[in-house]
């Protein structure tokens, strides 16, 4: 193993982009996080309005479904007396 073999790959060119990075960093983080902000709350905002018409949705459903329970219920009671007092009137 020669030392050449321990010499990081890469150009020269890597490291000037690397190093600049660095240099810029600290300007364009702190710009990319104050204009991402308004972002991310936007997206939160619109999930939780979604959320809440999610929950209206299926509370009316769940009402609906509750008095159509209700009507077959009584149906089925109605149908029932009906057949007891047929049932009586033949006996």
């Amino acid at each position: 193993m020669a030392i050449t073999d321990m010499i990081p790959k890469g150009s020269l060119w890597t490291g000037i982009a690397v190093g600049a990075g660095l240099l810029v960093a600290p300007v364009v983080i702190p710009a990319i996080a104050g204009a991402a902000r308004p972002l991310l709350k936007a997206v939160i905002k619109g999930g939780y309005m979604i959320f809440e018409q999610g929950r209206e949705t299926v509370a009316e459903i769940y009402e609906m479904a509750e008095d159509i329970v209700e009507e077959v219920k009584a149906e089925v009671e109605a149908d029932l007396s009906e057949a007891k007092e047929s049932s009586l009137v033949e006996a």
